[in-house]
């Protein structure tokens, strides 16, 4: 796939973009095929994931157009069929059919998810709601097929927070019989972005955003056109970014509110966070003061962001404690972080990091996503060169990552397997996404 390559030591300053939220698009797609005509879903991210779905769904027979930042969904010609692996084991988000396809048609086999490996990931509570419903579930050697005669709604109570089970619950219940009632649901926004997209086809869902949402199920939902929400976890990525780098960096088309608790902690160890409507500002100090995170459900810190926050505060003189309560694994990136020189100890669910240590640009190797991202982070505060290995990772998330880094000033570049493109200042992050 290729490798990226940092050169560290520029000072980063001006706008970037935020693209539409990758977790809402992963979601969005499958919850379009619910629909009775057309879905046209807007601010649509160019990534790997967006990529791969769409592949997806070309090979069930719907009819899909991609262009640009868009694309035009129309499930009338789809086809249930079993998928037991395959693209399906490229993309955790791939659960997503499960929920999309029983609510339409009231069965579906599609194999267990793939994804990051970020340790155990159980699908318990998902099955736990649709056979709430009604659905007879079986794992069948790693396909999970599930049939109902007839969904009917029912309150379910979910055990742990769950993002995927409260989305996939309420795909499968927009369709079923009566109300279905999702208590300790979680609050994302890129719930809301769901529950907005399928009101808008015609279903009626009440409560997300709050830790109960209802639901009362329709046998019919229209097509419609739909804009996807900033990425929250793309916004708070080039925030953190900025700080690390002491950077002056604007992050554009966002919603402050969705990042209040990144802002919160960048206050904290001390850099300038300035707030507009659509728009952040982050100004980054020589000194800084260490802090201790704690990952936690929304509205808390993302654990999607513990990452790149882990980086940073390699970058803050004292000792700071970083802790993800949702995934206990996820820390592969340490090892390479310590490979350039930080000085990061793991202890069950939390990293104790004696910062101030200068980074040296180095070999390393992205494990997933967002480990991926801190690695970034690292390179470009170093005064070397940082060679980062396991690209296709960090391009499941993030659209012209490459363009986006030079804009700011960032010295970035890829070079793939191909010699014709293994050159400093290749610009293959140009194509459809930075992949």
């Amino acid at each position: 796939m290729g490798k990226l390559f940092i050169e560290g030591g520029k000072p980063l300053a001006g706008k970037v973009e935020i693209s539409g939220a990758k977790n809402s698009a992963v979601a969005l797609i499958p919850a379009a095929l619910l629909a009775d005509g057309p879905v046209v879903i807007e601010n649509l991210p160019r990534i790997q994931d967006v990529e791969i779905y769409t592949e997806i769904l070309r090979d069930m027979g719907a009819d899909v157009l991609l262009e640009g930042d868009w694309i035009e969904i129309d499930g009338r010609s789809l086809r249930p069929m079993t998928m037991p692996n395959g693209r399906v084991k490229k993309l955790r988000a791939s659960y997503y059919l499960w929920g999309a396809l029983l609510g339409k048609y009231g069965e579906v086999s599609v194999g267990l998810p793939g994804g990051c490996d970020l340790g155990p990931r159980p699908v318990d509570l998902h099955i736990k709601g649709f056979q709430a419903l009604g659905a007879r579930v079986e794992n069948k050697n790693g396909v999970m097929s599930m049939k109902a005669d007839r969904l009917r709604g029912a309150r379910i109570y979910l055990d742990l927070v769950s993002v995927g089970a409260t989305i996939n619950i309420m795909l499968a219940a927009s369709r079923a019989e009566g109300l279905t009632v999702i208590e300790n649901a979680a609050r994302e926004p890129e719930i809301v972005d769901v529950a907005t997209l399928l009101n808008n086809m015609g279903a009626n869902i009440k409560g997300a955003g709050t830790d109960v949402i209802r639901i009362e199920g329709t046998d019919r939902l229209r097509g419609c056109r739909h804009t996807i929400i900033p990425d929250r976890i793309e916004a708070g990525s080039y925030m953190i970014l900025a700080a690390a780098v002491r950077g002056d960096v604007t992050v554009e088309n966002v919603i402050p509110k969705h990042l209040e608790s990144v802002s919160a902690k960048l206050r904290e160890i001390g850099a300038t966070v300035v707030e507009d409507d659509d728009s952040i500002r982050v100004i980054g100090r020589e000194r800084y003061s260490p802090v201790d995170v704690k990952t936690a459900p929304y509205p808390g810190f993302p654990t999607d962001l513990q990452q790149p926050m882990t980086t940073l505060l390699t970058q803050v003189k004292g000792s700071s404690i970083i802790t993800d309560n949702i995934y206990a694994n996820r820390f592969r990136h340490v090892d390479e972080l310590r490979r350039m020189g930080a000085s990061i100890k793991v202890e069950g669910r939390s990293a104790l990091i004696e910062g101030g240590t200068k980074l040296v640009g180095t070999k390393v190797v992205a494990s997933d996503l967002r480990a991926g991202i801190a690695l970034v982070v690292a390179g470009l505060t170093t005064d070397g060169i940082t060679e980062i290995d396991g690209l296709s990772h960090i391009d499941r998330g993030y659209e012209n990552l490459v363009g986006k880094l030079r804009k700011l000033g960032a010295s970035a570049w890829r070079e793939t397997t191909t010699p014709s493109n293994a050159m400093k200042g290749d610009n293959s992050d140009g194509t459809q996404f930075d992949a």
